[in-house]
């Protein structure tokens, strides 16, 4: 049977190669096609004496600080996921088996730019499978203890994301964008936009042993009011393009695309993970619809 709006996984094999930003180590992901009914799921190569297997869905975030990070119930990890899961939610891929020899996902440029490219280049295949999807029927909001609040409100098509983002940093400041997900305006609106970060909070993270792998070939680099790329910024609101792009990766936790308007401000990945699991809470927050019908 033929279906207008069908699952999705790769038509071949591809591989690509990058460092961890936060490790420095080098990592390959090998990307491959999987069955209906599979969903994304990571396996960890390099791990051969436990469960290597990682579903990428909204129960396996085991932690939320700097990046979105799964674990299976043997401790075995794969961090860094949100650009290549961003990439996997713009082009809908439903089901894709990804390898890794280690336990960081490359960062690339930064941005999903390079996950675009890879995808294009391998080709996305049609399943013999209805594409459901994930929606959102009433308000739900997720407030945490600084009172920080993300929330979700019923849409009539795809997912809406409405960020706000505030930094004391002069040359980021305030910037507020409203996206509607489609594969050409993840390309042209946010795939592009890069992480960043504060010279003082690198320093910090180098002093942790984290952020080995940032340079100013993958991150955006902020001293107050100055930008120390040489290149400057991709696009004026490069910040808050990217800070929806991490959302659009956080979203696909829920291992299927979500129509609904999202709001965040000053948000991050936890929060992208606890609204999941409030929207999952209650059966009568959503519903689950074939995209056929």
């Amino acid at each position: 049977m033929t279906y207008k709006f069908c699952e999705h996984t790769f038509k071949n094999t591809i591989q690509a190669t990058g460092v961890g930003i936060h490790s420095g180590a080098p990592a390959t992901i090998i990307l491959s096609p999987a069955p209906v009914g599979t969903g994304i799921v990571f396996r960890r190569s390099d791990i051969t004496d436990k469960n290597n297997v990682i579903p990428a869905d909204y129960l396996h975030v085991a932690d939320t600080r700097l990046c979105s990070c799964f674990a299976n119930e043997a401790g075995v990890s794969v961090s860094t996921a949100e650009h290549l899961m961003g990439a996997l939610n713009a082009f809908e891929i439903t089901n894709a088996f990804i390898d890794i020899n280690g336990p960081e996902i490359p960062i690339m440029d930064g941005s999903a730019n390079d996950f675009v490219t890879l995808f294009e280049k391998v080709g996305v295949e049609n399943q013999d499978a209805p594409q459901k999807a994930l929606k959102i029927k009433k308000e739900v909001v997720f407030t945490d203890d600084k009172g920080i609040s993300v929330s979700f409100t019923p849409a009539q098509k795809n997912l809406t994301i409405d960020f706000e983002i505030d930094f004391a940093a002069q040359a980021i400041g305030h910037q507020a964008f409203i996206f509607t997900l489609s594969l050409d305006d993840f390309k042209k609106e946010i795939g592009f936009a890069r992480t960043f970060g504060q010279m003082q909070e690198v320093q910090m993270l180098h002093q942790m042993g984290l952020g080995r792998g940032g340079s100013l070939d993958n991150t955006v680099i902020v001293d107050n009011d100055k930008i120390l790329n040489p290149n400057g910024l991709r696009d004026k609101l490069e910040f808050v393009r990217h800070k929806i792009l991490d959302t659009v990766g956080d979203l696909y936790q829920a291992g299927m695309p979500i129509i609904g308007y999202f709001k965040g401000r000053k948000s991050g990945h936890y929060h992208n993970n606890m609204i999941l699991r409030e929207v999952f809470k209650n059966p009568e927050n959503y519903e689950i619809i074939d995209l056929n019908q």
